[in-house]
């Protein structure tokens, strides 16, 4: 599914989710579950909702694009059987340990392996083979990188829209219970608490699915760095492997 296609459905689906909570379920007659309360958050509290959706969404496609991208078996453990195949200069024996692990960095490394065995046919030197395996491999990992980052930057966004969003709401209530206590005479103690109600609603809403983007965002990137520099290790450490025999023999 293309990225536009999945963010279209993703807030669509979590709009009428949200919207089908707040009315039906916050706003119930007769408040069966006792969370009547949020529904006097008004209507950004629907808002709010769908951001919170939307980032728990991404949280758990993180997760799961990570693992698939991890690949099956542990990368230190791949990569030694990987080296253990270069060293007995059995390329092929190492792609297709690559195909068997699949993920990002088997990925990478197979078009790097393949790119090598495809100048060797063409009669090229060390040298050459060893730049265009170099080459392969800059753009494999061009490639796999960004499916590594995806939706990263939705879930920084969603940070910083719901804090607004949730002081927008604490802004709104604050307007309709100061609006209540200025009515001559005495302040409308409804409306008051109407408006008090609104305002710190909308804040907590704002502040749960800011903090859970925030944590997600930091979590994820720590990972994406730490893959992205044992992508890294690792192919140079494949360029150098096949380098040092060829150069040897």
């Amino acid at each position: 599914m293309k990225q536009s296609v999945f963010m279209t459905v993703l807030i669509a689906t979590a709009f009428l989710i949200s919207a089908i909570i707040y009315e039906f379920v916050f706003g119930a007659e007769g408040d069966a579950f006792g969370l009547n309360y949020i529904y006097k958050g008004g209507y950004l509290v629907v808002v709010l909702m769908v951001l919170s959706i939307m980032v728990i969404t991404f949280v758990f496609e993180r997760i799961f694009s990570l693992r698939k991208a991890n690949g099956r078996d542990a990368l230190p453990f791949f990569l030694k059987k990987v080296q253990k195949n270069l060293l007995e200069n059995s390329v092929e024996s190492a792609i297709e340990v690559c195909d068997h692990q699949k993920g990002s960095c088997a990925n990478i490394i197979r078009m790097g392996l393949e790119s090598f065995i495809r100048t060797g046919k063409l009669g090229l030197t060390i040298d050459k083979r060893v730049a265009e395996m170099k080459r392969s491999i800059e753009e494999a990992s061009s490639l796999e990188v960004p499916l590594l980052e995806r939706n990263l930057i939705a879930i920084s966004t969603i940070a910083s829209i719901s804090t607004m969003v949730g002081l927008l709401g604490t802004t709104i209530g604050m307007i309709r219970a100061f609006k209540a206590l200025a009515q001559s005479g005495a302040p409308d103690a409804v409306q008051l608490s109407l408006g008090i109600s609104e305002a710190l609603i909308n804040t907590a809403g704002g502040l749960f699915a800011a903090i859970v983007a925030i944590i997600a965002y930091n979590y994820f990137v720590n990972k994406v760095d730490t893959y992205t520099y044992l992508i890294d290790e690792a192919s140079y450490n494949v360029v150098e492997i096949l380098a040092n025999k060829n150069t040897d023999n």
